[in-house]
């Protein structure tokens, strides 16, 4: 009955993992009920009991039960464990659904996590790996989580329906994080971006470059898109190609943007120039957005603040994600932490959109299983 006590509870499939990665920091128990009750095909999806079986990988003593028909979901949180790993991930989505959880988990462990995932490394749902890799590793190391053994490698890319790619990823282990203050984003000194193509025609990806090219060298001389051509094994199961942009400012900010076509069998056949044009646009949208943080990675930059030492934490983010937005609700629920919120209107930037300046101070989350040994 003392366990029932605190233990959350919530209904819908809507920010699963948000709860289960945040249940996992706290270690709290939660009980989420009703989960796609009303429809044809009740209970979890396939994409999300694999992402179950991964959090339960990474715990040692993780409770879970799931009812027979699937829509009620108890989980109680073991201890982080970490080591060396391997899973499947469903390819209904990118791997980009596994791997952000794992980047909000991977420096609490007990053991530095390195994990071979497999699955869609590029989709049109989820951030790619391509952009994880661009975005938040740099973001982790403003926290001090940074070392030799940071890293997301690509090893296979694999396009949807079929998949077929394969990743590692590498995280040490960090008993506190350092607070930041981050808030001048500073101007745009460069950009870079990688085209990929798998099963198609390398000549995809020149011109796909070419078009964002023609965009994006209005403003900047310095722009350098990698082609990236995958052959043979290393190409995963289903043809497709994409792109993806990041802009690097002289503070260190990095925003990202990306596209990729449409899945084999799926939709109308996207153009390469088309593609490129619209990645381009994205990414300068993205920069009117602007903030230190790009939108993908709104919520593991508040999530880190969170669990900082007792001290403030300030980070400029352009206008929240509804994902966020839902995220500062859980953080609230699961830490009892409220961040100040103050909006900032372009005249005072001189620059882009509204941009939010979050304001918190963390929580002194402390690593436990480093301090044992």
């Amino acid at each position: 009955a003392a366990g029932e006590a605190h233990c959350l509870s919530y209904t819908g499939c809507n920010f699963l993992r948000q709860r289960l990665v945040l249940a996992t920091l706290s270690g709290r128990p939660l009980k989420i009920r009703k989960i796609r009750a009303k429809e044809e095909d009740p209970g979890l999806r396939d994409f999300e009991a694999s992402f179950i079986r991964l959090i339960d990988k990474v715990t040692n003593g993780s409770r879970i039960e799931i009812n027979q028909t699937g829509t009620t979901l108890y989980y109680q949180p073991g201890l982080l464990y970490g080591g060396s790993l391997e899973h499947d991930c469903s390819p209904s989505r990118g791997i980009g659904y596994y791997l952000e959880s794992l980047l909000c988990l991977a420096p609490f462990m007990k053991h530095p996590l390195k994990i071979v995932l497999r699955g869609v490394t590029n989709d049109q749902v989820d951030p790619s790996v391509d952009v994880l890799k661009a975005t938040a590793l740099p973001l982790l190391k403003k926290f001090g989580i940074d070392g030799e053994s940071l890293e997301i490698k690509i090893n296979r890319r694999g396009m949807p329906p079929k998949g077929g790619g394969e990743i590692l990823f590498a995280c040490p282990v960090r008993k506190v994080l350092q607070p930041v203050q981050f808030t001048d984003p500073g101007k745009i000194k460069r950009i870079r971006g990688t085209a990929y193509s798998v099963r198609v025609s390398p000549q995809m990806a020149n011109r796909m470059v070419e078009s964002a090219r023609g965009i994006l060298n209005k403003f900047l001389p310095d722009i350098y898109i990698f082609t990236d051509h995958m052959k043979g094994v290393s190409s995963g199961k289903s043809p497709g190609f994409g792109m993806c942009l990041t802009a690097e400012t002289i503070n260190g900010t990095i925003l990202s943007a990306e596209l990729a076509s449409n899945p084999q069998g799926q939709g109308a056949a996207v153009l390469p120039e088309e593609l490129g044009q619209n990645c381009a646009k994205l990414l300068l949208e993205e920069v009117y957005r602007g903030g230190c943080v790009d939108s993908t990675n709104q919520s593991l930059a508040l999530l880190l603040m969170t669990l900082g030492q007792r001290d403030v934490s300030k980070v400029l983010l352009g206008p929240l994600s509804p994902y966020t937005i839902e995220f500062l609700r859980h953080l609230r629920s699961f830490f009892q932490i409220m961040f100040k919120i103050e909006t900032k209107t372009p005249d005072e930037q001189h620059t882009g959109g509204e941009k939010v300046l979050m304001t918190c101070v963390g929580i002194g989350f402390c690593n436990l299983s480093k301090t044992i040994r």
